[in-house]
């Protein structure tokens, strides 16, 4: 089920970003990408809480506050940066700079919270470091697009504030209602940011690559989104989250290898060996943490 959804999650990276060069003559932006998907996720998983939970929907008072923030940082922000840095960098490349997040919750854990770690962070640290300047290549002339970078590593930040939040959230609900809350949220605030009135219907019978928008914004939803999201919470049941946060690093992997094939996007060695040091570095960062209760979903907005 994490294989599946990485998969689903990596395809949905290129289509995300034929939805927004199609967009680019019409006037759709990353905002609007991400309110369409939020607006679709939030109804998708509203019908399904309604069909397999509905009581686990009920809100309490002191829950708003968390949902808010949650879905904002999470839902919101983090997609919307990550639809920003694929609109600027190869796709591959910007799941590197957003997959260090976990690296940044275990720095969190050692330093924020005083939790204890094994040695092995700082050799995941120093190894993911070393990833991304293969991967951006900083002896040469720094191709990548510094609004591009800089957008990649805030969505990192930001989906390191999601998985510590989201422990917080699942203490208090089960992960399927909580997920579907925080689209809702994404949802509302998009629709404030880039109000409905303003979206390019016309968009949708225009073609990208030769497929129909309609088309890639229904991918985007169904199975970019709803389908992933549900299988990895079901995978949740299986499995401890650090394992399916592990997992679920075979989405950049995929995500390069379609984006190669579909858009073009090839790495030159340098980066694909940076790639490779990164998510090392990761994985050894992310299993440096000795867990404790209330591990966060491992869930990547992307």
């Amino acid at each position: 089920m994490v294989v599946v959804s990485g998969a689903l999650f990596a395809v949905n990276g290129t289509v995300s970003k034929l939805v927004l060069r199609a967009g680019a003559e019409a006037g759709m932006d990353a905002p609007q990408l991400t309110t369409l998907r939020a607006t679709g996720a939030f109804a998708g998983l509203l019908v399904v809480c309604l069909a397999l939970r509905p009581r686990q929907l009920a809100l309490a008072r002191s829950e708003i506050g968390l949902l808010v923030v949650y879905g904002l940082a999470g839902f919101f922000l983090v997609p919307m940066l990550y639809f920003v840095a694929i609109s600027k960098l190869p796709v591959g490349i910007a799941l590197l700079f957003e997959y260090t997040a976990p690296l940044l919750v275990a720095v969190w854990a050692r330093f924020g919270q005083h939790q204890p770690v094994r040695p092995r962070l700082w050799v995941g640290l120093a190894l993911s470091l070393a990833g991304l300047a293969c991967v951006a290549e900083i002896w040469g002339e720094m191709r990548l697009n510094p609004v591009g970078v800089a957008a990649g590593g805030g969505a990192a930040v930001l989906l390191a504030v999601y998985y510590v939040l989201g422990a917080r959230g699942v203490s208090r609900r089960d992960p399927l209602s909580l997920t579907c809350w925080a689209f809702g949220v994404s949802a509302v605030v998009g629709a404030v940011v880039r109000p409905w009135s303003h979206f390019p219907v016309a968009l949708l019978g225009h073609r990208s690559n030769g497929i129909p928008v309609w088309l890639l914004c229904c991918y985007v939803v169904v199975l970019g989104s709803i389908t992933p999201y549900v299988l990895v919470v079901a995978a949740l049941r299986h499995l401890p989250a650090t394992s399916v946060g592990i997992i679920g690093m075979v989405e950049p992997v995929i995500a390069s290898g379609v984006a190669w094939t579909a858009l073009g996007e090839a790495l030159d060695l340098a980066q694909l060996a940076g790639g490779v040091l990164v998510l090392t570095g990761v994985t050894l960062a992310e299993t440096a943490r000795i867990a404790g209760p209330g591990e966060p979903p491992e869930l990547p907005p992307t």
